[in-house]
């Protein structure tokens, strides 16, 4: 095959390659040529993202030491990205602990099993029924790694519940020196105690040894009422129910009760998740929201007759198919914790804001309890809460919404979900946090140079 090219063509690309050959020769076009190409993170909502200089996976404890001392930079750890605050943006390092799963350790006597932390909880349930053990208690997302759940507190509801931190055992921490800590009530118990909930400020967390149970079954029961009703009988909700939470549909009198409690009946057939947790409403709401937010009592008329229409039958299943929920439209969320004495005045006055006010939202409201634990960074620590959670949908603005709300959360002394939106920082949340120095004196220790802190933890730790 020949090739035309023309003299001045020819010139043109000699000049070209001789151009680049110069430049070329330069050391920091060479270390361009060179660089990695930078991938963008974003978490599952799409309200967080970030443009780091490396994203990586370590394949085992040994490459992630020596990740950890070479990195120049931040480094944050990541698991699923299920997180609304920016607990994981950096131009730095992100270290994803996705090699870091599965069980690795169980006692049959003691109940107890060992897991990588980069395990999601979904998987958990199956492989601790086959060495007959089960989670005591679960979040209604499972989609959290391991390492995520305890690092932020997520829990799920129950009086006698206390988040996935309360039920940790023991677990194995790399520091920003790249040593590696086994940590438990006996050895290196400051750094464990800490560690349980650590927002990934002290370091890798690489394994999480929980306390489980045997498994079980629940029974799923769910049915609407009036949200005062709801609020009225709460004591004997949360008193004859293991488990129970109730939805609250704004710009409506009604709620979505759910009361899951232990049972030996055999297990119904499967279903669909999304079906079974009232999401075939979704679409509903969310037209009645756009056409009817201009009529305010017609659009509460017809949120009101949602309940004629609804029917929701029981379910039975082993415990990890009955926690969770399906979550088929993505959203943004702020959750506060309040004593649990003022959990009613605080929901009843965040419901009276939004009819006032008229607040755009249509997604529910998520009203629950959790017993108290010992951890100086839980939201739990040293009272039983309950925990009321806004959401927004993920393509309509948040911030006037959450902005409006959340001084009514401040009020009755409320401690924000880590993983969730909020706009506290150091100065007020010392106020709420009474083991607040604890937590911080072991932070300066294990991590004196900040490797592991954001902006956003910056904030929050008022440390530069």
């Amino acid at each position: 095959m020949m090739i035309d090219l023309s003299r001045r063509q020819l010139l043109q690309r000699t000049a070209v390659v001789g151009a680049f050959a110069a430049l070329s020769s330069n050391s920091a076009l060479a270390q361009l040529t060179r660089a990695p190409r930078l991938i963008p993170w974003h978490n599952w909502s799409g309200g967080q993202s970030c443009l780091p200089l490396a994203r990586l996976a370590p394949n085992d404890l040994d490459d992630l030491v020596q990740v950890i001392r070479q990195a120049s930079g931040k480094i944050r750890p990541v698991g699923s990205a299920h997180s609304f605050s920016a607990l994981v943006p950096t131009d730095g390092t992100i270290v994803s602990l996705s090699n870091f799963t599965g069980l690795l350790e169980h006692d049959s006597n003691s109940l107890q099993a060992e897991f990588g932390a980069g395990t999601p909880m979904s998987q958990m349930g199956p492989v601790l029924k086959d060495v007959g053990q089960a989670l005591q208690n679960m979040a209604d997302i499972d989609y959290q790694t391991l390492a995520g759940a305890i690092s932020t507190s997520t829990h799920g509801t129950g009086k006698g519940f206390t988040s996935y931190s309360g039920f940790v055992t023991g677990l194995q921490l790399v520091t920003a020196q790249g040593e590696v800590l086994e940590c438990d009530a006996t050895r290196n118990a400051e750094v464990f105690n800490a560690a349980r909930v650590s927002l990934g400020a002290l370091g890798v967390v690489t394994k999480v040894r929980m306390q489980n149970r045997a498994p079980y079954r629940l029974r799923e029961r769910q049915w609407i009422a009036k949200t005062e009703e709801l609020l009225e009988d709460l004591e004997k909700n949360t008193r004859e129910n293991q488990h129970w939470e109730m939805l609250v549909l704004p710009h409506s009198d009604y709620a979505l009760s759910t009361a899951l409690n232990e049972t030996s009946d055999q297990e119904t057939p499967p279903i669909d998740l999304a079906e079974a947790n009232g999401n075939q409403f979704a679409t509903i709401v969310e037209k009645l929201d756009k056409y009817g937010s201009d009529f305010p009592e017609a659009r509460r008329m017809l949120l009101n007759s949602l309940r004629f229409i609804a029917d929701f039958k029981d379910r039975v299943g082993e415990s990890f198919q009955i926690y969770p929920s399906a979550r088929t439209l993505r959203f943004n969320e702020m959750e506060y914790s309040v004593p649990a004495e003022h959990g009613p005045a605080c929901l009843r006055e965040i419901i009276k804001l939004i009819d006032e006010q008229d607040l755009r939202t249509w997604f529910p409201l998520e009203y629950r309890y959790v017993k108290a634990d010992n951890i100086p960074l839980s939201m739990f620590e040293g009272r039983d809460s309950c925990s009321i959670s806004v959401h927004q949908h993920y393509q309509m603005d948040h911030h006037n919404y959450f902005a409006a709300v959340e001084p009514i959360f401040w009020k009755y002394g409320g401690r924000p979900h880590w993983g969730k939106l909020h706009t506290l920082n150091a100065r007020n949340l010392e106020q709420v946090y009474p083991r607040w120095q604890e937590f911080a004196r072991v932070r300066q220790a294990l991590d004196p140079g900040g490797k592991f802190i954001n902006a956003h933890l910056s904030s929050i730790f008022g440390v530069a």
